[in-house]
């Protein structure tokens, strides 16, 4: 009679740490864990401008973007980021990347080289990253991220994730930069919305004893790349009216 045959139970288990943690780019150090991956889901919800989900980009004013033109929008996020510059490039039209016809598919590539070498100008920027990232929204959206120059430890993929962890840059620099990106693509058309900051003038007598003004913080934790709505998969189940959270795009 052949003997029994134990059986030993493996449990999943993650994936080791991947290389890219030691990468000198890499945010974070310490002990790290991978995730277990879920189950993949039946049917994908759909993503803002789906289905009956409301279109953000679609409903957004002018006024909401640094500068506007014909076909195309330029937009920041609605206060300083940790990085020099972060910026979206939306098309006027309600279609994707891949829905693009001819035309708005060559336009999409001047306006990247465009927007990119006006963030470029910028004072104390080194490169501009471009990004696509559809998960969001159905509205095609273009990410423009600048790595401040000499910061090589920013270098690479993990950007957007430092864009986070930095400290934010002052409100007035940050509205100085919005108003020569978009006057810089003024130059070729559209109209510029972004101002710069408004001179603090003093009467002469208070700059006696005074130290010069600083500028205030900005209340609240800034809005990044990560953080921001149009790339945070939705919470309800298809068919869910978008909350007004979600619904509130980034403003300058």
């Amino acid at each position: 009679m052949p003997e029994p045959v134990s059986v030993s139970v493996v449990h999943d288990t993650p994936p080791s740490v991947p290389d890219f943690t030691q990468w000198p780019s890499f945010p974070f150090e310490g002990d790290l864990r991978v995730k277990q991956l879920d189950d993949p889901v039946p049917v994908e919800p759909p993503r803002r401008g789906e289905g009956h989900r409301e279109c953000t980009a679609c409903n957004a004013p002018d006024d909401a973007y640094i500068w506007v033109g014909e076909r195309w929008r330029v937009r920041a996020m609605d206060r300083p980021t940790g990085l020099p510059m972060v910026l979206i490039l939306e098309s006027r039209s309600h279609l994707d990347l891949g829905d693009l016809p001819n035309l708005l598919a060559a336009e999409l590539g001047v306006m990247t080289v465009r927007l990119e070498r006006a963030i470029r100008s910028l004072d104390g920027v080194a490169r501009v990253h471009v990004n696509r990232w559809g998960d969001g929204s159905a509205h095609l959206h273009m990410w423009f991220l600048a790595r401040p120059y000499g910061q090589l430890q920013l270098r690479g993929t993990f950007l957007s994730l430092w864009d986070s962890i930095l400290p934010p840059i002052s409100e007035s620099q940050w509205r100085e930069n919005l108003a020569m990106v978009a006057a810089w693509l003024a130059e070729f058309g559209g109209r510029p919305l972004a101002e710069p900051p408004r001179i603090q003038w003093q009467a002469p007598s208070s700059f006696t004893g005074q130290s010069p003004v600083e500028d205030e913080p900005t209340e609240g934790e800034a809005v990044s790349v990560i953080e921001s709505a149009e790339e945070v998969p939705p919470a309800e189940e298809p068919g869910d009216e978008a909350s007004a959270a979600e619904a509130r795009g980034p403003r300058v």
